[in-house]
């Protein structure tokens, strides 16, 4: 336990999303048909991935603060769910899946959530030219602004004046740009395996994903 706690005191916080990513795509892919994600390993390794929301600062504070209150509801779901799967066949069985605070609407937006941290770190990793700036901004473009209503937008597009410079980002995240690019790049294999389970959660339920 003490070297457990020895590692954990010294792991930077990109290390941390990425075990935890990783160890939850291992799993899905041990090809075991009746293989389910549970709710409550699920929300642990997401919370880890609000503080990339909050090292990019204003631009982002309304979504790490709408991220992590999705990350709390599913946390209290997870007393009464075992799994992702259960969550989404109660909410279809009483016909709640899109509607406002439900656990299926709240695992649909962390799901957002990670794919934009997803898309963020490939627009970052592709080149050393592009600025942390491009890079949110493509990935918003992308992964949320479809969903956004015009002010939301309008708003993050003059917060993205507010993001710190690449190599600052580094320093908050305790890596060099070389360490940072290897880590990412796990990241963006792991979170893929995720994103694809809970978006064939939907599929598998006749449930679109254009919400």
């Amino acid at each position: 336990m003490e070297g457990k706690n020895l590692k954990d005191a010294t792991m930077t916080p990109l290390s941390a999303v990425v075990e935890a990513f990783e160890e939850m795509a291992k799993l899905l892919k041990s090809r075991k048909e009746d293989q389910q994600l549970h709710l409550d390993t699920f929300c642990e390794a997401c919370s880890l991935v609000s503080v990339f929301f909050g090292c990019l600062g204003l631009a982002f504070k309304f979504a790490e603060s709408e991220y992590l209150s999705k990350i709390r509801d599913l946390e209290e779901g997870s007393k009464t769910y075992n799994t992702l799967q259960d969550i989404i066949n109660a909410d279809v069985e009483n016909k709640r899946v899109k509607k406002q605070g439900s656990h299926s609407r709240n695992l649909r937006r962390v799901r957002q959530g990670l794919d934009l941290i997803r898309v963020l770190f490939e627009q970052f990793v592709s080149t050393e030219e592009h600025s942390l700036k491009e890079a949110a901004s493509r990935a918003y473009r992308q992964v949320w602004a479809p969903y956004h209503r015009w002010s939301v937008r309008t708003a993050v597009a003059a917060g993205m004046c507010t993001l710190p410079a690449r190599e600052k980002l580094l320093v908050k995240l305790k890596e060099t740009d070389s360490s940072a690019e290897m880590k990412m790049r796990r990241y963006i294999s792991a979170a893929d395996t995720v994103i694809e389970y809970i978006d064939n959660l939907y599929l598998s339920k006749n449930i679109s994903l254009d919400w």
